[in-house]
């Protein structure tokens, strides 16, 4: 597709001129290409900040997907290929960018409520689309989900991509945090590098309550801490036990093999690098996102958890690496974990628990509209573990023949390839158009991406020795 292209005549400057006076009145004329119009487009800005775009194929099928990052990722080169095939293919998308002030505002509220508005000009614009699909990942998946169950109206479906939940992630964090706190502090006190009070998993810089010691301080005591770890048996093994607590993948670092399951130092190794990789992330990946929503109060609290209860539910091929490594270090693995169970506990915040309680900002199970979910096994920033979790609560809020989800053999976030993407794309508008879901095993979406010819490969699996027994932190606000 080609680009915009302004010629420097006065004429066209004068078109140009008045073309951006309507991008701040948040209307945009159709884009204009060099050579022939492939798309059109439209872009602007909301009341609050928030940039848009609009983009419709000239071969449009009169589907339309919105996207929470459309705007701002369409030429970012591990989103673009995405929004490129399902453009060639006649879809058309309608997105934001993410807000300059998103760290500090952050409300997927707001976020699809906007999309909302954007579909409105979409329709002004162009027209009213036959189809309309929610479509997103990670922040963008949690818009797709709340979309799906509270917000319904406008969609025919969603798309849900490595799709976050404030609460569940950041209780799926703490645990396995907490863990590593109770259990890591000997052996860094011991190697010197200070008191064991130095890893702070709570009330950090910027997280409302501040500290003596600076964020960059906390990080490098903890990136010292893991690596202390890493030069022993036991603090190998006591690495893996607190991933296997958290309900995190122990495969999280980009361009690596996933390990021999069978292969307890493989593993080990493996967990010691993903722990490494996610050690600048204190707490966990995106806290100060949800904590500065929430007035910086504590998101995340574990009182009255059971850990011996939550380490039984881990994942088949976790436990037996933890049990394995244990065995070769010479540790009491049931004492360890009576050691996480008797650690002093750390209470949420009723404020911040009530701030993201509100519609949009949550998941229930409780769906409206048809759902496929897709999540990375080896995604660093949101354990696949979530995925698992809100399949659960939608059976159990009876809305099962609306949601299919599969689990993906890779690593990162949000870098899934285009035939992933499409495949479940076009598999929701089947579902959508006939209302039955076709076959959705991971052979069928293999197999389904690979008729597609997008020029990759698709990697869905099943979840095998990974299944959780169940999921540790589901969390529905009261009625």
């Amino acid at each position: 597709m080609s680009r915009i292209s302004y010629p420097t005549d006065l004429r066209t400057q004068a078109r140009t001129w008045a073309l951006c006076l309507a991008l701040v009145a948040g209307l945009a004329a159709p884009a204009m290409a060099q050579d022939k119009t492939s798309f059109r487009e439209h872009s602007g800005v909301l009341p609050d900040g928030t940039s848009w775009l609009i983009r419709v194929p000239a071969n449009w099928n009169g589907r339309l997907l919105r996207d929470l990052d459309f705007a701002s990722f369409i030429h970012v080169p591990g989103f673009a290929p995405r929004y490129d095939d399902l453009l060639a293919r006649g879809y058309a998308f309608a997105g934001l960018a993410r807000h300059p002030l998103r760290l500090w505002q952050y409300d997927p509220q707001r976020e699809i409520l906007n999309l909302e508005t954007v579909q409105d000009t979409f329709t002004k614009l162009e027209r009213e689309p036959d189809m309309v699909l929610q479509y997103g990942c990670s922040g963008g998946g949690l818009d797709s989900l709340a979309s799906a169950e509270v917000y319904p109206d406008k969609i025919d479906g969603s798309v849900v991509l490595a799709a976050h939940t404030p609460v569940w992630i950041m209780s799926s964090f703490l645990d396995g945090w907490f863990a590593m706190q109770t259990l890591l502090g000997e052996s860094y006190e011991a190697a010197g590098h200070g008191p064991a009070s130095d890893l702070a998993i709570v009330g950090l810089p910027n997280a409302g309550a501040g500290g003596e010691r600076s964020l960059d301080a906390i990080r490098a005591s903890w990136m010292a801490a893991i690596e202390t770890a890493g030069e022993s048996p036991e603090g190998r093994a006591r690495l893996a036990l607190a991933f296997a607590i958290g309900q995190w993948s122990p495969w999280m670092v980009e361009g690596t093999e996933l390990p021999d399951t069978a292969d307890a130092g493989a593993m080990a190794d493996m967990i010691v690098a993903s722990a490494l990789r996610i050690g600048g992330n204190v707490g966990g990946s995106s806290r100060l996102l949800f904590e500065n929503a929430a007035s910086g109060q504590q998101l995340s609290g574990n009182e009255g958890v059971d850990y011996a209860a939550f380490y039984q539910n881990a994942a088949p091929a976790m436990a037996r690496t933890v049990e394995a490594l244990y065995e070769q270090a010479g540790l009491d693995l049931q004492a360890d974990i009576a050691r996480i169970d008797a650690a002093p506990r750390i209470a949420a915040s009723d404020y911040a628990r009530d701030f993201w309680a509100a519609d949009g900002r949550t998941t229930t199970g409780d769906l409206q509209v048809p759902a496929i979910r897709i999540h990375m096994l080896g995604d660093w920033a949101i354990p696949y573990t979530l995925m698992e979790g809100y399949g659960a609560l939608v059976q159990e809020q009876g809305t099962g023949d609306l949601y299919r989800q599969s689990l993906v053999q890779g690593t990162g976030h949000c870098e899934f390839t285009a035939a992933e993407s499409t495949a479940i794309v076009e598999t929701l508008v089947e579902r959508i158009e006939t209302g039955a879901w076709p076959e959705t095993s991971p052979e069928a979406l293999n197999a389904a991406a690979e008729a597609l010819e997008t020029g990759s490969a698709p990697r869905f699996i099943e979840h095998g020795d990974w299944r959780v027994a169940a999921y540790n932190r589901p969390w529905v606000p009261a009625e």
